[in-house]
């Protein structure tokens, strides 16, 4: 697997979740609140040291107001972006 094409998708996955959450005008906190999971969760998912399976990403995005289809096309907006 290329090493660096998954650096730069992990990368634009985490920057499209904070950037969601912060559109949607939602604290860390929140959004815990929200899905009934502690602060440290959203934090780690942020950040890159927690991975989402599709089933908990599509959770997640939906918690912030936005669809699966919304998120990816963003994701994709960021991965390419980055090139």
């Amino acid at each position: 697997m290329n090493k660096k094409a998954l650096k730069k998708g992990q990368l634009a996955l985490t920057k499209t979740l904070y950037s969601l959450r912060m559109g949607a005008g939602l604290k860390q906190t929140d959004l815990a609140d929200i899905l009934d999971v502690p602060q440290s969760f959203v934090s780690k998912i942020e950040t890159g040291e927690r991975g989402l399976d599709l089933v908990e990403l599509k959770i997640v995005v939906e918690a912030m107001g936005a669809t699966l289809s919304e998120f990816v096309a963003e994701f994709e907006k960021n991965v390419n972006e980055s090139k």
